[in-house]
């Protein structure tokens, strides 16, 4: 079964009314819940529980403790390409963008050298970021791009755009470790609005993409909503429904949440439903009590103070010293089109001294290539329905 038919027994007004009915009495349950459900996220969501932000920090942050240490892993975006097929109203890389800068994909060597770049800089996590361009973006050129990438970093994953199942197995035997993969909004009116042409317009073939890389082999697998296209608390309980699920179905598959909130856009788009920082810290506080063994990435798209203060509520992967646009690492100065700006600006050092003042440890390389050679359980299915 996939998460398609539980999103469709969720609809907005059923969540609206959970939110509706939770008052003190039901948020001050739920924090206290060692197996909260479906109501008592709604109950950490809602407004009756904004008064218990500091107690639910301190619960989260115990049980970031317990789960993943005093570590946060530092990863950098690595992006290969800017060309995108798709037409997507809040992006800096769609077809209606940009005007005046140049859309660039990167050959080999330039990849050999962005890749050498971050390497020099103490990277050993890498995510390969293109556009929605199948066209030039082909599953060999990403496959290439995996094997230049593995032979200097023991950790490469992607977030380009929705693959099909044989693709993602093609890319795990390359050597991906992980793949990111935002379904931008779970409301389907909101999604048909703002994506108004190119395969991503697929709404369905975008949320069961998660599970076709699992099911593929795929050892991470990493969710989140582009927080500010539609209601945060909506969105937010949607996104802890589907990353609950995808732990059940994909049990081999470790499962995280990203953050990403709208901050900068194209000219002439107005973010919908904007998300203040109170909002963002209530979404991420109460997935964390509601996903406990869930990683949490934050991106270089939150400013700096912003992001150390957030470090203990339960983030355990940074971006750090990102730049959103291909050949940024290794041509500093060439005008090419990124697809959002960076808010955190420090280098990886600023922000691996920052984690330290937090009383954490910052990570750069967190496993060896032993690990990959996983054994196969006979019989068993690395993804299915639970």
């Amino acid at each position: 079964m996939s998460f398609a038919r539980e999103l469709d027994a969720w609809p907005p007004e059923r969540i609206t009314a959970l939110l509706d009915r939770a008052g003190p009495a039901e948020a001050e349950r739920a924090l206290g819940q060692e197996e909260p459900g479906p109501a008592d996220l709604a109950a950490l969501l809602s407004p009756a529980a904004r008064p218990l932000l500091e107690r639910m920090a301190r619960r989260a942050s115990a049980i970031t403790r317990q789960h993943f240490g005093r570590t946060v892993t530092l990863y950098a975006p690595l992006y290969v390409s800017n060309v995108c097929g798709a037409d997507c109203a809040y992006c800096g890389f769609s077809t209606a963008a940009g005007k005046g800068l140049r859309r660039r994909t990167l050959g080999p060597d330039e990849i050999a050298r962005e890749c050498d770049a971050l390497a020099a800089r103490g990277f050993r996590h890498v995510l390969l970021v293109s556009g929605d361009a199948p066209g030039q973006v082909t599953c060999g050129y990403l496959a290439e791009a995996v094997r230049i990438a593995r032979a200097r970093f023991p950790s490469v994953s992607i977030e380009v755009q929705a693959l099909d199942g044989e693709e993602y197995r093609r890319l795990a035997g390359a050597g991906i470790e992980g793949v990111t993969l935002y379904m931008e909004t779970y409301d389907r009116g909101v999604y048909a609005g703002v994506h108004r042409g190119g395969r991503k317009a697929d709404f369905e073939g975008r949320l069961e993409a998660l599970e076709r890389a699992g099911m593929a082999g795929v050892r991470r697998l990493n969710a989140g909503a582009l927080l500010g296209l539609a209601p945060w608390r909506i969105d937010g309980f949607r996104l802890g429904l589907h990353v609950r699920w995808l732990q059940r179905a994909c049990w081999r598959s470790a499962v995280a949440v990203s953050f990403p909130r709208l901050r900068h856009v194209p000219e002439g788009f107005a973010i919908p439903c904007p998300v203040g920082d109170a909002d963002l810290v209530q979404i991420m506080l109460a997935l964390r009590l509601f996903l406990p063994e869930a990683g949490f990435t934050l991106s270089t798209r939150e400013p700096a103070a912003l992001r150390d203060r957030l470090v203990p509520l339960g983030v355990t992967l940074l971006s750090a010293g990102s730049v959103t646009r291909p050949g940024g690492y290794a041509d500093a100065e060439e005008k090419v089109l990124a697809q959002f700006e960076v808010e955190d600006r420090r280098s990886p050092e600023e922000v691996a001294r920052a984690i330290r003042r937090a009383g954490y440890d910052p990570v750069f390389k967190d496993f060896d290539r032993a690990f990959d050679a996983e054994p196969e359980i006979p019989g068993r299915e690395r993804c299915g329905s639970s």
